[in-house]
């Protein structure tokens, strides 16, 4: 019989705490990038697109033009934010995978459902996950496949995400990537507030998969 136990997947203020830290200074090397994470570029025109994915899904979920725009002045940091959660996304799944973590289909559904039991339907946690974490409703499968990534890996490290040994392992999978950011984007650097304002919010807490 599987045990289930709720952990906080909640990549805020522990992240101070992470030692090493993960950093990367911004450079001019590669003209078009908004970031370069394992030698693969993430560009100002996919940035781009996933911005506007974010901003036609807030459309679509309020009626007036009023509401929208206050969605709007509530989220100026977006494409800020949503490089952010990119490249975390990244170095997260470098980090699973060099503790040989993977996540079925199955186990996403699985989640999925179990959270729109909880959030009252699919369209309220498409919802809940598109206004409180920035993830547009296309994405949210991916989303959860990286929720779970992270509940296994600290699981596997016997901690949880809040802790330095969960940071570590994220660290050393930044390092192996050199993440790279643009400096308009600001510096990939846990320990200062400049561009760390862009909280990693879309990990919560979820029920561990069986």
């Amino acid at each position: 019989m599987h045990r289930r136990r709720r952990t906080a997947l909640v990549l805020s203020a522990a992240i101070v705490a992470a030692a090493p830290l993960l950093t990367a200074c911004g450079s001019d090397a590669h003209p078009g990038a908004a970031a370069v994470v394992g030698g693969q570029r993430i560009t100002v025109a996919q940035l781009q697109n996933r911005v506007n994915e974010v901003r036609e899904a807030q459309r679509s979920a309020v009626s007036e033009e009023a509401q929208y725009q206050q969605v709007v002045a509530q989220t100026g940091t977006l494409t800020r934010d949503t490089l952010h959660r990119m490249v975390l996304d990244r170095v997260l799944d470098r980090a699973a995978g060099n503790a040989g973590i993977g996540v079925t289909r199955r186990e996403v559904q699985q989640l999925r459902t179990e959270l729109e039991q909880q959030a009252g339907g699919a369209k309220a946690l498409e919802n809940t996950w598109l206004h409180q974490y920035g993830v547009p409703p296309r994405h949210l499968d991916e989303n959860l496949r990286l929720q779970l990534e992270a509940q296994k890996l600290a699981d596997r490290l016997q901690t949880d995400t809040g802790q330095p040994a969960f940071w570590k392992a994220l660290s050393d999978a930044s390092a192996e990537l050199d993440v790279d950011l643009n400096p308009r984007y600001g510096a990939w650097d846990a320990q200062k507030t400049s561009r760390v304002d862009a909280k990693a919010s879309w990990l919560r807490d979820v029920p561990a998969a069986e």
